[in-house]
């Protein structure tokens, strides 16, 4: 069993983390100063960081008895095997931690649940950009959107995704809820009410016409992945494209950030 030592400061954002499951991780365990990925075998990583050799021991079966609930707001997020720890009367979003990135545990998925929860998403149309695991999608379904469209470039997460879906007893083959491979320039279904994106800075920078091109007047943009110290390239972008910037939250180096059309 080997295990690859990340840095947070060398973990620029998400990606690199979506780059770890993409090369077999086996796990992830995320600190405040490192993330910890553990694989069968050492492998060619296209990152910055360091191999350990470590004790032959159910690493898996570890990681998994660590994992906890996660609270975002009216949603608790579990794995699989913790669906019966859901409290009552609080929502429960169902995540295979292994599948793909967005599970809850990170920083910018959570401040993304909570912060559709405080959105008023009843009735309306919701695009999550870069699905991932699709949990944000979900989460919108979870919480009152009429319909919900994942748009994911890695063809690995649409399954994934739509597995999740399906564990939270949703059809990813109806009309309401969908994932779908390709870039956000692919999208046919616009306009939506609220477009949620967990991307990095640079990107959300490169993207914000295309938002702009597929968000209702007055929409909702809900924007994370971003860490506090490109926050301004964000906010400049948002500017740019005519958005009104409205709310920016804080969770250690992450940011979230929410604007209106």
């Amino acid at each position: 069993m080997w295990v690859f030592v990340l840095k947070r400061e060398n973990a620029s954002h998400e990606a690199d983390l979506d780059v770890l499951w993409d090369f077999g991780a086996t796990g992830l365990e995320e600190g405040e100063r490192e993330v910890r990925a553990y694989f069968e075998r050492r492998v060619d990583l296209p990152l910055i960081g360091e191999w350990q050799q470590a004790e032959e021991r159910d690493w898996q079966a570890e990681w998994k008895a660590s994992l906890r609930p996660v609270e975002a707001g009216r949603i608790t997020i579990v794995p699989p095997w913790l669906r019966g720890e859901v409290p009552e009367g609080r929502l429960a979003l169902v995540i295979d931690i292994g599948m793909a990135f967005g599970t809850g545990h990170h920083e910018t998925t959570r401040m993304a649940v909570e912060e559709l929860g405080r959105t008023d998403l009843a009735g309306k149309r919701v695009l999550d950009v870069g699905t991932g695991s699709g949990v944000l999608a979900i989460a919108a379904m979870r919480l009152g959107a009429s319909e919900a469209l994942g748009v994911d470039l890695d063809p690995v997460t649409i399954p994934a995704a739509r597995e999740n879906a399906r564990a939270n007893g949703l059809d990813p083959d109806g009309l309401t809820l969908r994932f779908v491979e390709g870039t956000l320039s692919d999208v046919r279904a616009a306009p939506f009410d609220v477009i949620v994106a967990n991307l990095y800075a640079e990107l959300h920078d490169m993207l914000m016409n295309q938002y702009r091109d597929v968000i209702v007047a007055s929409g909702s943009l809900l924007l994370t992945g971003i860490l506090t110290s490109k926050l301004d390239v964000v906010l400049a972008a948002l500017a740019r494209q005519g958005f009104s910037h409205v709310d920016t939250r804080t969770d250690g180096d992450w940011a979230l950030v929410a604007a209106r059309a």
